[in-house]
């Protein structure tokens, strides 16, 4: 029979280890970050059984990506071109799963119309940040058009040779436009890429407005995500960095691997960076 002093340290210990998520979710809306998952994790369900595996993950935030089934009863696909009648179906969808869409990518549409009908699908939709990758012949109509909606672009960094492999691109074409003109910081690319995460960051220093948090098994093209900090893009390093910059936005789990059934994994990453966040 368990004594009464044991069983009151078993229910502390308990009741610490469920206090401990809630204190670090509460230690992330300190410091204005937004953990969530892009959608394209999911990328072999539809967004309706991706927003429950997102939330399986305890994750409230999501980045959603042109082209996914809808699902839960609604037609179609995920199009920044929709009607009105999709976009509240869309909406409801969202507010059933008990889930904030925050962003959308990577898009890159082509030519300032279809910028504009873009940035009218985000302003409907409640979006915060479009990803992309823009052309850069759309740079200046696109300077034009987020100041003119306020709402942020970030420059997603596919590995190299992506035009916007390179923080140094990066800040090349965002000088003297929008201050909406920022970086959605891909870690796991950088890493693919040969550069390190955290000089990167130091970069693009006040300009960085998402990621797509990624933690890599190697340190080369082949790299493959793993939960975060287990792997090589030095996750400790590159939250420590963002603290240090005052970031405020979004990280969108991005996991590339094990398509079928990723989520235990992201949960687990999930988890881990909880806990680092925690002793910041």
């Amino acid at each position: 029979m368990i004594s009464m002093r044991k069983s009151l340290v078993l229910l502390g210990a308990a009741a610490l280890m469920f206090a401990q998520p809630v204190l670090a979710q509460k230690k992330e809306a300190k410091l204005g970050w937004k953990l969530g998952a892009q959608a394209y994790s999911f990328n072999r369900f539809t967004l309706s059984e991706a927003l429950d595996r997102i939330d399986s993950c305890k994750l409230q935030y999501v980045e959603c990506y042109n082209g996914q089934t809808i699902g839960g009863g609604i037609d179609g696909k995920m199009d920044f071109k929709m009607d009105a009648a999709k976009r509240q179906q869309v909406k409801d969808l969202f507010k059933q799963k008990k889930k904030t869409l925050v962003a959308y990518g990577v898009v890159s549409p082509n030519g300032e119309e279809e910028w504009k009908q873009m940035f009218e699908f985000a302003k409907a939709m409640g979006i915060q940040i479009i990803t992309s990758e823009p052309r850069l012949a759309d740079l200046d109509a696109l300077s034009r058009l987020a100041d003119q909606y306020k709402i942020k672009v970030a420059f997603h960094d596919h590995p190299k040779p992506s035009h916007y492999w390179h923080p140094d691109s990066v800040l090349v074409n965002i000088q003297g436009r929008s201050k909406y003109l920022g970086a959605c910081a891909d870690i796991g690319h950088w890493v693919r890429s040969g550069l390190d995460p955290v000089e990167c960051l130091q970069k693009l220093n006040g300009h960085v407005f998402s990621l797509h948090f990624k933690d890599l098994h190697e340190k080369s093209p082949k790299g493959h995500d793993v939960p975060w900090g287990t792997g090589v893009c030095n996750i400790p390093g590159v939250l420590a960095e963002l603290k240090k910059q005052n970031f405020k936005g979004v990280f969108s789990a991005e996991y590339e691997y094990h398509w079928d059934r990723n989520w235990p994994e992201i949960a687990e990453g999930v988890k881990n960076v909880r806990e680092m966040i925690s002793k910041l």
